[in-house]
């Protein structure tokens, strides 16, 4: 065709991780027994509680219409509502205050549309997931990365960003329990960030996909900073809360100012999700404990951090979200790396550098293994990759 595309997409980096699917691609048609310990799906099934909800929302007729209210179901809302007061002490208005998304990737997509102007600044994390950068890019905005160094314990210096370019932003971009390196913020580096967004008239946009997956201790909201609802949209999902990725759903809160600019855009953009799908959501908030998913987990990220530290590794044990991110071994990039273990050890892993310049040097395994029942899998994984670095 001669027809041009949009130049936007041309502000798309290349996918980095095309050569390792390739590989990964042509040994699975190989009939190669591949532990792939790259994408971060959640392998359990959804809790039964929540698949009966929404057996019994879709039988309701009035659920396979539209859903005209203005923010979403209001069941769903006002279950997100309670969820955050009951989980972060986090007052909201569900009316004005949360409203639903379809899954938080385009929420966090369609924050960067409403927002950015051609020549406007977001500022960054980096390693961190790309749908920040991308959609600052395609919104014509320019990026400024805020690296996560390992001896900062993954988060950002806020007093090593330039005066002039802080005041230059407009939005600031944070996802904590962080993919990918699994790192938690404290309560106190909320508050440090709330009055950087302040000074610095910033939208701090919070990323928590993550906030309910954690194994000791539950990490804060932002907006549990007295006066952040002025400076700071968080988004939820409930994808790895509950097993939930293919449901597509999550929910906005915070900043009502925020929260309306977003619903300006999302209202040209689509029709909300299927209402039988937010009334089993708003079950799961309210009703459903996914604890056995995440103990699963934490058997998984004890085996594989406690494997891969005997092998002479030095991996952080992450207390949060389902990612360990491991430093490869001198002598290898990321890519190189990662590489090596699935032609050598059919073990797939993600090269750190996909996520951006500080990722160079790690590669991010996940804990989320199909086919795997009580960590077996991952035990053979660590076999495979201390034979494939000690040949």
């Amino acid at each position: 065709m001669a027809i041009t595309p949009a130049s936007r997409l041309d502000k798309i980096p290349p996918y980095l991780f095309a050569e390792i699917s390739a590989i990964k691609r042509k040994a699975i048609a190989e009939g190669r027994d591949i532990i792939d310990l790259g994408i971060g799906d959640p392998d359990q099934p959804t809790p039964e509680p929540i698949i009966e909800a929404l057996a019994q929302a879709a039988h309701n007729p009035s659920t396979h219409r539209y859903d005209e209210t203005n923010a979403g179901w209001v069941e769903f809302l006002e279950a997100a509502a309670a969820w955050m007061h009951k989980r972060f002490g986090v007052q909201l208005d569900a009316a004005s205050e949360t409203m639903l998304l379809i899954g938080s990737k385009e929420g966090l997509a369609h924050l960067a549309w409403a927002y950015i102007n051609p020549g406007d600044v977001s500022l960054c994390p980096d390693p961190a997931y790309t749908v920040y950068k991308v959609n600052t890019l395609m919104a014509g905005g320019e990026v400024i990365l805020m690296p996560l160094r390992e001896e900062n314990g993954f988060l950002p210096d806020f007093s090593a960003i330039p005066a002039e370019t802080a005041k230059a932003a407009k939005l600031l971009w944070l996802n904590y329990p962080n993919n990918p390196t699994g790192a938690v913020a404290s309560l106190e580096f909320y508050q440090k960030a709330v009055d950087f967004a302040r000074e610095n008239n910033l939208l701090l946009v919070n990323d928590a996909a993550y906030a309910d997956v954690y194994y000791d201790t539950p990490p804060p909201s932002a907006l549990e900073v007295p006066g952040a609802k002025e400076v700071v949209i968080e988004l939820h999902s409930l994808s790895k809360m509950y097993n939930m990725t293919g449901w597509r759903i999550g929910f906005a809160a915070g900043c009502p100012e925020a929260i309306a600019t977003l619903n300006r855009m999302k209202a040209n953009l689509d029709s909300k999700q299927f209402p039988a799908v937010s009334l089993a959501a708003a079950h799961a908030l309210l009703h459903v404990d996914n604890r056995p998913t995440l103990e699963l987990y934490r058997k998984r990220r004890d085996i594989l951090c406690q494997g891969l530290n005997s092998l002479g590794w030095q991996v952080r044990t992450p207390e949060a979200a389902i990612y360990v991110w491991a430093r490869v071994p001198q002598g290898y990039t990321s890519a190189s790396f990662a590489r090596l273990l699935l032609q050598e050890a059919d073990v797939n892993v993600i090269p750190g550098s996909g996520y951006g310049e500080c990722g160079e040097g790690f590669v991010r395994m996940s804990l989320t293994v199909m086919g795997d029942k009580n960590g077996e899998r991952i035990e053979e994984a660590v076999q495979r990759i201390g034979r494939a670095i000690n040949k």
